[in-house]
């Protein structure tokens, strides 16, 4: 029996070095075994049961007797490699008994066994002398357990109806936003220009691109146009695939002009399905994530519903819809997850599917015992989701950032593998350059704090040599030098980019955070503009008791409470001990248990899938506390935490243990019962209402702004110059085709001092001079708003007119305080005492068009 056991050792001890030495070749921290204790005793039970069983067989005369005698008698190395082919099957026969006990950890430490087996290549022939044993052991080696098949079948089945289940739900949550977009405008049956406004502010502006290439003579054509461009900034050739990120524009233009869809699809329904579409593999990215960090495909199912229930739903009183986006009379707004039915064309729209696609791929490539080919397709599905999703957002590089940093923590605190986070690090830059060459090297991309601080961690990280090394105080000490190193050299780095290439795009960014982050007041026209826009304010708390309703709230921050406990308390061991994370973790794909190089227990976990989400969740909602309108950024995945903690065995296992009520049985049923008792709940409350949602019709109704846009294309030249805000101007391009002076696209430091001279009809300023800056910009007319002009949407100080006022030095108008610093303007207000027709404002200008909101007046020429 002592054989036994002494042979039980070695294999233990062959399969943990054979398991380092492939987690080395492989980047891999370790490859994680129970301890050998317990697998010992296993063993050691199972092999007192066979000889018990089978002690008859040692007085035996026959083969088998003469086979276990050279075995027991230890004659040479051909009978050990008889041992190896016995002893497979008895592996074999013992993991699937022992499956129902054990979990993944035992599985793997006999899959590592058989893998050393294998890899020594023993051969059945060389078992017995007459070939008599070989067949029968061959018989043994390729039976299948009936427990190992089913449990494969039972894999087979959960995964065919959980991907059948994603893709359901993305279709559906597809035809549901459609549905309301239609029901929300009745756009079938409205007006070619009535649709076209319904692109309100910067969505008209990039939908105009694509109808541009539409009626090009040729693609050819189009592109010149697109690169030699002269109407979208008046007095300027400029070229649009380097200023703006309009590329699934063009493809989307070529793709219908090379299809054979004109004849049963319209240009508009093809854009528009387009981005309905996108939206099915978005909710499905997401159901995948949360599956992946889970383990169960009913985590996905109740992410995709949290998902739809706190999406957008703007129901109103019959006749009182609003086309700008508000609700009206509200019975139900909900716009937390997503906006795309009423701002469809939005960039953001096009790119967060994609961002959700390189989440997934993340979670997935962070999954521990990768094979070689899924690590390289889980790069390069990283890869091209990072690449599309840069392609698609001209605030990408900020995204990113804000990804990298969580990316950093977490690699800081060993809670990531350093080999892998090094992979993420330089995908990032990589894509983000391939980018900047395919927007002809455009300035912005090149100067982003992304590259320099992905840059500044690499080479730090070849500086800083053993930097997770030492005691607690010694790697504290190391940790922050290193903090210290990077931050100085990204700041460098960015420094002299931006000098050397001019960079001045992205100045009014970082006045803007200056201002919101409280450091000083600003009167900076670009900056305020941004910090008096609700969607650049803080998030609302209304916010979060709406996401109580749906229960989401109350579920991520249960979720939050027990993943952040363990993150500290990881992050706190490893400091102590250097101890690697990613041998300890808190998903359903990780071992359960510390390496065997490791003694003692293990008692808190996490994965570096889960860590990362977890930072990913922490490091965006900062940014959507902050910032509204990335709330956009963090609700989505908010839906994947929540519902990836509430099905994850884990931190359910977690909770009971610390409440001393642990069993496997006990957690079984909770991580199956409260996300079902969840989605009922969701099911029943929100159901009646998505139905009568649907149910409901309003129709779009915008007359002042139709007769505006018709009374332009029939009485204006083709190469008329149009003046007006920012919003107007995309609406004028896109349904009448005239020429802007500026437009909202505000990625631009030229741009940005057109809007600001051009907005002087709305300051107190004389007739000659606001007529001396339009006409410097080569305006023929000029477009007046009433609702500017006279505005009390926005509060005293964040007017557009006050903004305008505290630019020029002047006192603001209404009751309340003003900077001591502020004058008395010399003249009155421009867009109110032009409608007066007083002798120098029709010296000037002319009066052409008037309706309730608009007036319209062409300037004098030669004056």
């Amino acid at each position: 029996m002592q054989l036994w056991e002494g042979t039980t050792r070695v294999m233990l001890h062959c399969a943990a070095s054979s398991g380092r030495d492939r987690a080395a070749a492989a980047g891999v921290s370790a490859v994680v075994l129970p301890p050998a204790s317990v697998l010992h005793k296993h063993v050691h039970r199972f092999l007192c049961w066979v000889q018990r069983s089978f002690a008859g067989w040692w007085r035996c005369e026959g083969k088998t007797g003469k086979l276990l005698r050279k075995v027991t008698e230890g004659q040479g190395a051909r009978a050990l490699r008889c041992w190896h082919v016995v002893a497979s099957h008895s592996l074999c026969c013992l993991r699937c008994s022992l499956q129902k006990q054990w979990e993944e950890p035992c599985a793997r430490a006999f899959d590592t066994m058989m893998s050393i087996r294998q890899r020594k290549g023993v051969g059945t022939t060389e078992v017995s002398e007459d070939g008599a044993a070989p067949q029968e052991n061959v018989t043994l080696e390729k039976k299948p357990s009936s427990g190992c098949t089913s449990r494969r079948l039972w894999k087979i089945l959960s995964f065919t109806v959980g991907g059948a289940m994603a893709l359901c739900t993305g279709l559906l949550t597809s035809v549901y936003l459609a549905t309301l977009h239609e029901n929300d405008l009745w756009f079938s049956n409205i007006k070619e220009v009535e649709r076209e406004i319904s692109f309100r502010t910067e969505c008209g502006l990039y939908y105009s691109y694509y109808k541009q290439m539409l009626q090009a003579p040729s693609l050819v054509h189009g592109f010149h146009d697109l690169m030699y461009d002269n109407k979208t900034e008046s007095m300027r050739t400029i070229n649009l695939l380097q200023r703006m990120n309009i590329y699934q524009e063009v493809f989307l233009s070529v793709l219908y002009r090379v299809l054979p869809i004109q004849k049963y699809l319209e240009p508009v329904y093809f854009y528009i399905y387009t981005l309905f579409g996108l939206q099915a593999v978005y909710v499905t990215a997401l159901y995948v994530t949360s599956w992946l960090l889970s383990g169960t495909w009913l985590s996905g199912l109740l992410a995709a519903f949290w998902y739809i229930t706190n999406s957008c739903h703007l129901r109103t009183s019959r006749g009182s819809h609003r086309t700008d986006g508000s609700c009206g009379h509200c019975l139900l707004c909900r716009t937390d997850t997503t906006r795309v039915e009423f701002t469809i064309p939005l960039r953001e729209n096009w790119a967060l599917p994609f961002f959700a696609v390189q989440i997934a791929a993340i979670t997935y490539f962070l999954r521990p015992n990768l094979r070689p080919l899924s690590e390289r397709l889980a790069l390069l599905a990283i890869f091209l989701s990072t690449f599309v999703f840069s392609l698609m957002w001209q605030f990408n590089q900020f995204m990113m950032l804000v990804q990298a940093l969580g990316l950093f923590a977490l690699d800081a605190l060993d809670m990531l593998p350093a080999l892998k986070a090094t992979w993420l690090y330089t995908i990032q830059v990589a894509a983000l350059l391939l980018v900047c060459a395919l927007q002809f090297f455009n300035s912005m991309i090149l100067g982003s704090l992304l590259i320099s601080f992905n840059l500044s961690v690499l080479i730090a990280r070849k500086l800083q040599k053993n930097l997770k090394t030492g005691n607690f105080l010694n790697r504290l000490g190391k940790l922050l030098l290193h903090l210290f190193v990077i931050l100085c050299l990204t700041l460098f780095l960015n420094n002299i980019i931006k000098k050397a290439l001019s960079l001045k795009s992205d100045e009014h960014i970082f006045k803007f955070l200056k201002a919101k982050s409280g450091f000083g007041a600003t009167r900076d026209f670009d900056a305020n503009l941004y910090l008096c826009e609700e969607a650049f304010g803080l998030l609302p708390w209304d916010t979060f008791g709406r996401l109580s309703d749906t229960l989401l709230l109350h579920a991520y921050l249960f979720v939050l409470l027990v993943t952040v406990t363990a993150a500290l308390a990881v992050a706190l061991r490893n400091l102590r001990s250097g101890f690697n994370v990613s041998v300890c973790c808190l998903s359903s794909d990780c071992p359960a248990q510390p390496p065997l190089e490791q003694p003692g227990k293990c008692p808190v976990h996490l994965g570096a899938a889960t860590a990362y989400s977890l930072a990913h969740t922490v490091v965006f909602g900062a940014l959507a506390l902050s910032t509204m309108r990335m709330k956009y950024l963090w609700t989505p995945h908010v839906c994947v935490f929540a519902a990836s903690g509430l099905c994850s065995p884990e931190v359910w296992g977690l909770l009971l243990k610390v409440t001393r009520l642990y069993n496997p049985a006990r957690t079984c049923v909770m991580r199956y019962a409260v996300p079902m008792l969840t989605l009922s709940y969701l099911c029943c409350k929100f159901w009646p209402g998505v139905m009568e949602e649907l149910a409901e019709l309003r129709e779009f109704y915008d007359p002042d702004t139709v007769e505006l846009m018709h009374w332009i294309s029939a009485n204006t030249p083709g190469t008329a110059v149009f003046a007006g805000s920012m919003q107007l101007l995309a609406g004028v391009k896109l349904c009448t085709g005239r020429t802007l002076t500026n437009h909202p696209h505000y990625e631009d430091s030229s741009l940005r001092a057109r809007t600001k001279s051009v907005y002087q009809i709305y300051a107190k300023r004389p007739p000659e001079d606001v007529h001396a800056l339009l006409r410097a910009l080569g305006t023929d007319y000029v477009i007046l708003e009433d609702s500017i002009c006279y505005e009390r949407r926005h509060p005293r100080g964040c007017r557009l007119r006050d903004l305008l006022d505290m630019a020029n030095g002047h006192v603001m108008d209404g009751p309340g305080e003003n900077d001591p610093d502020l004058k008395l303007a010399d003249h009155p207000r421009f867009c109110e005492e032009i409608k007066r027709d007083l002798p120098p404002y029709t010296a000037l200008f002319t009066r052409v068009f008037q309706n309730k909101t608009f007036h319209v007046y062409r300037l004098a020429r030669g004056k």
